[in-house]
């Protein structure tokens, strides 16, 4: 019997709603959504702020919870050395990976000049019991 799990979710967001935010309400949309880590790397810059956000919301669509349950900044992605997404799940986001058995993560995050998608798959194993 095959026990592993596979998981994905897609987003894809418009990159002029980052250009078009009031200066106010852009400074603390960034705090609120964005950890420091991803704040730096992105260098305000919209494709990599829509880039991220759509990485965020198909994360929280793989873990079939949406953001609520799980916050904008339990939801972190970074980057490897080679500059390719690299998730990191912290809190509640992690909690709910550990539950719905999913340990291996790929994130994959693209733009055109209007519109940023990310694409994510989650792999794990189902839990089993016996039962009598």
């Amino acid at each position: 019997m095959n026990n592993q799990k596979l998981a994905s979710g897609v987003d894809m967001v418009k990159i002029d709603r980052f250009q078009n935010l009031d200066p106010a309400i852009r400074a603390r949309f960034i705090n609120r959504v964005y950890t420091p880590i991803e704040i730096k790397l992105c260098a305000d810059r919209n494709e990599s702020l829509a880039g991220r956000f759509a990485a965020k919301e198909a994360v929280a669509k793989t873990l079939g919870c949406g953001i609520g349950p799980v916050r904008w900044q339990d939801i972190e992605i970074q980057a490897t050395e080679e500059l390719q997404p690299l998730l990191i799940l912290h809190g509640p986001a992690s909690e709910a990976a550990q539950r719905l058995g999913l340990s291996q993560w790929s994130v994959s995050i693209t733009h055109t000049q209007e519109y940023a998608m990310a694409f994510v798959v989650a792999l794990g194993t189902l839990s089993t019991t016996i039962s009598d």
